[in-house]
């Protein structure tokens, strides 16, 4: 050795340097060291200052790690490698990558440690075209026949959602591990890929692979997210033979895949397992025992599993479960209760509990309640989402609430949820239930990305509204922008056809849905069909049509050739429909009430009588007629015979002097439609007292001036009304929107939207 080189050595041997070296080094030390480096000229060792990188990185000051490597003059790849691993390891990736290209741009041979990094990174940051350009770095230099850079290739293409490329990748490995085998089990059990799972799953088993737990829960978890329950379940099952212990997120997993299936006696099973395991405790597992108790429709199993939870091991998960399994099994006022309980002692709820139990009301009849839990919802300081507009919207829609609908609509606007595609088409269908047909189209026109509901959407507002051609147009220009129709579709062109009397555009619709699309006729295609051919007066060939179904027909089916039978009073048909519907649906009032009325209109006063003696003795009775107008934001609801209204007075005396202004014009009221054997006065009476007409002198007293009116109707309305409400808009300038159940009645100037044709 040298006398030059000692003192070189005698500078590497000192306190200061040896800091480098100790994992208890501060920063001050660290800077410290790298001020000596400097000024004695040891930044030319390699070694040292890849020590020194490290002991940065280790501090995280990375700007100064990455100073001492810019001024290296020919760093190793060991100082790079050091700096990316580093970087990484904090989730620096973009940082990471730039690293790499120096390194790439200083010509350094690459290495195994590094590449696998890189891939790293780039998986992070969804980097699928840089990673593709190491791929081929890989390939080129023969790093390809290393297992773990092979490895880290499979799980950036997994991560990219490149399944192809990632199992091209995984066939050409060297090696297989555990870990890669279970990551690429889990991508295809997510893509619902049943076949490619059973067969890479026995490929692990002939290396003499066993899946690890993470393995298996990949696999569950991922069958149960693709809609394959039934294999989640057995994969659980196996899972449980083969000796592994689940965790808490795949007993979560396979609790929820149980309830999809409805095999109560299985989550059952599983239920014993969760109590041997400890886990009942878990958040998590409670959620999922709620919601598979939910889907199974066991409700008394579901409150007596709440009813003996403590309630501080529910989460906000576990309670929202629970409130949406009470709403799907009819239990409303049970979840309101809950809801209630929960608020009352201040637990943790979101907007998805909010939303819940706003779609629970406007899913089962409560559409006032449902306005009401919006508002408080606001008060209480929770946002409503694009979620809860559209759970709001049917309640606006169902009622009529136009006023209520339209600051849904504001709030969308505001709030910037107008784009989504959910919020549009319950926009459209808000509109056109209220009336506002051309309001609908303009909220569907506007619709960025359409899917098939908001063509469906539109396609039943027309139809509801007995604008046939322009629901057809709508279908057409479906097809035109490369949208296919679905069974959906066809149920509401077919309706369209069916107010509009177009039979032979309905019968092209109705073959056309199997000859160009394949679709098979369902039992809604087939009701659509009788109503059609039974309103254009071909009861006969609607009768063919039922006895050639190719499976029973339900009471819809039979339901449409009665109400037919009832326009066209066709007795022997009628008998025939209602003794099917008094089989099907033994308990509903309305099919005794159509065939009574069969009857009646016949003057057949015994069988009247027969048919309502049934009635009595089965304790059934008439469902009233009841309207709906909603007037300063405020909605009232007003049933035939109904004198508790406060006004009932003063609405009398409004019809009595309409009536006597429509008599003078020539107009008397139509008593054949009274089907009861009173006289004369008694059945004009009868006429006055529906409450259809109520409703709209209601609106008469209460509204300015030539404002329109908007009524709902909980049943068909009848002719005698139809034309007095005709001749009442006509006479008081107004225009009245009527809906009942089988569609709009736009009238205006004394001129009804239907053309007389309901």
């Amino acid at each position: 050795m040298t006398r030059q080189a000692l003192p070189f050595l005698e500078n590497l041997n000192t306190p200061i340097v040896h800091c480098l070296y100790s994992a208890v080094a501060s920063l001050s030390q660290t800077r410290q060291a790298h001020a000596y480096i400097m000024k004695t000229g040891l930044l030319a060792d390699t070694h040292l200052s890849t020590r020194l990188i490290s002991r940065y990185a280790n501090h995280h000051s990375f700007v100064e790690a990455d100073l001492v490597l810019r001024s290296i003059s020919d760093p190793s790849i060991s100082s790079f490698s050091t700096l990316i691993y580093a970087l990484n390891k904090s989730n620096l990736f973009t940082q990471s990558l730039n690293v790499f290209s120096r390194m790439l741009s200083h010509g350094v041979l690459l290495d195994t440690h590094v590449l696998p990094n890189v891939v790293k990174a780039c998986g992070k940051l969804s980097a699928l075209k840089f990673g593709r350009e190491i791929h081929c770095i890989v390939c080129k230099y023969g790093f390809d026949s290393d297992s773990v850079v092979q490895a880290s290739l499979v799980h950036l293409y997994l991560k990219s959602d490149r399944l192809r490329d990632a199992r091209n990748v995984f066939e050409r490995l060297p090696e297989g591990d555990v870990v890669t085998y279970g990551a690429l089990l889990s991508a295809y059990a997510r893509k619902g890929c049943v076949n490619e799972v059973k067969e890479i799953f026995s490929g692990m088993q002939n290396y003499g692979l066993e899946p690890n737990v993470v393995s298996w829960n990949g696999m569950i978890t991922g069958f149960n997210q693709s809609g394959n329950y039934v294999e989640a379940v057995v994969m659980f099952q196996e899972m449980h033979s083969k000796g592994f212990q689940p965790d808490h997120i795949t007993i979560s997993s396979v609790l929820s895949a149980v309830g999809d299936i409805e095999r109560f006696n299985v989550g059952i099973q599983v239920l014993c397992y969760v109590i041997k395991l400890g886990l009942l405790h878990c958040k998590f597992v409670i959620s999922a025992l709620i919601d598979m108790f939910g889907k199974c429709a066991c409700a008394g199993d579901l409150m007596k599993a709440f009813e003996e939870t403590n309630e501080e091991l529910m989460d906000v998960g576990a309670r929202n479960a629970l409130l949406t399994a009470l709403s799907r099994n009819g239990l409303l006022d049970g979840a309101m209760e809950v809801f209630e309980r929960f608020r009352v002692r201040g637990r943790e709820l979101n907007v998805v509990s909010w939303t819940s139990m706003i779609a629970g009301c406007s899913q089962n009849g409560k559409d006032i309640e449902a306005l009401e839990l919006f508002r408080e919802m606001q008060s209480a300081g929770v946002k409503p989402n694009s979620v809860t507009i559209p759970c709001l919207l049917p309640a606006c829609g169902n009622i009529a609430a136009l006023v209520h609908g339209k600051a849904a609509h504001g709030f969308a606007l505001r709030t910037g949820i107008i784009a989504d595609v959910h919020v549009g088409s319950a926009l459209v269908d808000m509109y056109a239930k209220c009336g506002r047909i051309h309001l609908s189209r303009l909220c569907f026109d506007r619709i960025p990305n359409k899917n098939s509901v908001c063509w469906n959407a539109i396609m039943g507002g027309y139809a509801m509204h007995g604008k046939a051609n322009e629901a057809i147009d709508i279908f057409h220009l479906m097809q035109q922008k490369g949208h296919k129709p679905d069974f959906i579709s066809f149920s509401c062109v077919l309706s369209a056809c069916s107010q509009g009397g177009l039979t032979e555009q309905g019968w092209r619709f109705f073959n056309s849905m199997y000859e160009d699309y394949g679709i098979e006729a369902k039992m809604e295609h087939y009701s659509c069909m009788v109503n059609l051919l039974g309103r254009s007066g071909k009861l006969e060939e609607a009768y063919t049509m039922i006895k050639q179904m190719p499976f029973e027909p339900h009471a819809c089916v039979w339901g449409a050739l009665l109400s037919s039978c009832r326009l066209h009073n066709n007795i022997r048909l009628g008998k025939i429909a209602a003794r099917n519907l008094f089989e099907l649906e033994p308990n509903n009032p309305g099919n005794y009430i159509l065939l009574s009325n069969i009857y009646a209109s016949k003057a057949m006063w015994d069988e009247v009588d027969a048919v309502r003696d049934v009635m009595r003795s089965r304790g059934m009775k008439k469902n009233p007629g009841c309207s709906w107008i909603e007037i300063k934001n405020q909605v009232h609801m007003l049933l035939a015979g109904d004198k508790s209204n406060p006004q009932m007075t003063e609405i009398i005396e409004k019809l009595h002097k309409l009536s006597l202004e429509m008599k003078k014009a020539g107009y008397l009221p139509n008593t054949n439609l009274v089907l009861q054997d009173v006289d004369e006065q008694d059945k004009e009476q009868i006429l006055c007292g529906h409450s259809e007409k109520l409703a709209v002198a209601l609106g008469l007293l209460n509204t300015p001036p030539g404002s329109p009116l908007q009524i709902i109707k909980n049943l068909r309305i009848c002719g005698d009304c139809h034309a007095v409400i005709k001749f009442i808009s006509g006479f008081e300038g107004r225009e009245i929107y009527v809906r009942d159940t089988n569609r709009f009645h736009h009238f205006k100037d004394g001129v009804c939207s239907c053309g007389d044709f309901w």
